[in-house]
């Protein structure tokens, strides 16, 4: 869902694929607290899951 709200309203992100990459797995542990996805980092702010009301109020900051 993150991705797709992503591309509907052509913001730009970075894709990190944390299946099989266990540095990528522990950044996105140290960055959210847990092993859960998806982790959305927008300048700094920590979003985990897909919360469209948190990811906007980041992008308007």
């Amino acid at each position: 869902m993150a991705k797709n709200y992503f591309k509907e309203n052509s913001i730009e992100y970075e894709e990190k694929d944390v299946t099989n990459d266990t540095d990528l797995q522990q950044e996105m542990i140290n960055k959210s607290g847990q092993f859960a996805v998806p982790v959305i980092d927008i300048g700094g702010k920590i979003i985990v899951g897909f919360q469209k009301d948190k990811i906007e109020g980041a992008l308007k900051t």
